[in-house]
C-alpha cells in the first residue's frame, strides 16, 4: 500500500502507550526494554509506525523513570518522527490521556498501538488509518480459532458463539475529533475501559474491524519472545506460508517393525492404508 495518497488535510499520530513492567516475563527489565534479536521491542514498534508513510508524528508514554531512558533509544535508534515521549499514568487509559494532551489541533487521526506489538505490518498500519479516514474508527482483529467458553468461579456458565468473536489487536484508529470526545466523556466513568474502541463504543459510535493477522502478537510472555525471535528470522512471511504447505504433504506410510506390546491387530491397522479401490484411487490422505 505504499502507493497510497492522503485523502485528508492534517496528520495522523501515533500514541504509544509503554508503562509495561515485565512482571509476566519474570524480568526485572519492562518488556518494552527488552531485546529482540538485535535492539529493544520498543523500537522494532516504532520502526514500523515510522516506516508507514500514512504516520506523521509518534508521542510515546512512559513511567517519569524511563523518559531519559527512552529518549536515548529513541535518539540512537533516529527514530524521527517520535515529537514527545511523557510521563504515562497509572493506568494504560490514563497514558494515552496525557499523550492525547500534548498533540495539537492539526492532527486529523490518532491511532494508538501496543508497544509490544512489534511484528505488525505497515500494510495492516496503513489498511487501519485508511479504514478509520472512511467510516471514523477502525481496529485491527483477527478471528477467533478457539473454543471460549464464560467461567464462573470455576465452573462453565456458558459457551460462546465462536463465529460473532474476533481477538482485538492495534494498531486502533480514529478521527481525532472522535478520540477526543470519547476520552472526555470516559472522565466521568469509573469503570476503565481494555482498549480505546470501547471508551468510541461508549458514545454509539460504529468501530469497524480489518481484519488483521497472526503474525501480530502481543509480547507479554517469555514463549511469546521466542516465537518473535522465530517471526522475525522469515523473511517473506506469505512465501514461507506457501512453501510449509507445500513441502507438508504426507507421503504414503512405510511399513515399520511391530512394537512391543503391540498386537496383531493394531500391527494391521497401523501397517495397511487404504485400498485403491476402496479411495478411487486418490492418496491415503485424502481418502
Amino acid at each position: 500500500m505504499g502507493d497510497i495518497v492522503k485523502a485528508w488535510k492534517g496528520k495522523v499520530v501515533a500514541i504509544v502507550p509503554a508503562g509495561g513492567t515485565g512482571s509476566r516475563m519474570g524480568s526485572r527489565v519492562p518488556k518494552q526494554f527488552l531485546k529482540l534479536a538485535d535492539k529493544p521491542i520498543l523500537i522494532h514498534t516504532l520502526e514500523k509506525l515510522q516506516s508507514s508513510s500514512l504516520v506523521d508524528e509518534i508521542v510515546i508514554a512512559v513511567p517519569a523513570d524511563q523518559i531519559s531512558f527512552t529518549e536515548k533509544l529513541v535518539a540512537k535508534w533516529r527514530v524521527f518522527k517520535v515529537t514527545h515521549v511523557v510521563s504515562g499514568g497509572r493506568e494504560r487509559q490514563d497514558s494515552v490521556r496525557i499523550a492525547l494532551n500534548v498533540i495539537g489541533t492539526g492532527a486529523s487521526m490518532i491511532m494508538t498501538h501496543d508497544a509490544v506489538r512489534p511484528l505488525v505490518s505497515v500494510e495492516k498500519i496503513e489498511e487501519t488509518i485508511q479504514k478509520a479516514w472512511k467510516d471514523r474508527a477502525a481496529i485491527l482483529a483477527v478471528r477467533e480459532k478457539n473454543t471460549v467458553k464464560n467461567v464462573t468461579d470455576g465452573v462453565v456458565s456458558k459457551t460462546m458463539d465462536r463465529a460473532n468473536l474476533w481477538q482485538i489487536q492495534t494498531p486502533q484508529v480514529f478521527r481525532a475529533d472522535l478520540f477526543r470526545e470519547a476520552y472526555e466523556h470516559a472522565s466521568d466513568l469509573t469503570a476503565a475501559a481494555t482498549d480505546d474502541a470501547a471508551l468510541v463504543e461508549r458514545l454509539g459510535q460504529p468501530v469497524h474491524v480489518v481484519e488483521g493477522d497472526d503474525w501480530n502478537i502481543k509480547i507479554t510472555s517469555p514463549a511469546d519472545m521466542v516465537l518473535a525471535e522465530a517471526i522475525l528470522g522469515i523473511e517473506n512471511r506469505e512465501e514461507r506460508i506457501k512453501t510449509i504447505l507445500k513441502e507438508s504433504v504426507p507421503e504414503e506410510p512405510v511399513e515399520t517393525e511391530k512394537a512391543e506390546g503391540e498386537s496383531e491387530q493394531q500391527s494391521k491397522l497401523v501397517k495397511e492404508p487404504p485400498k485403491k479401490e476402496e479411495n478411487d484411487g486418490k492418496p491415503w490422505y485424502m481418502a
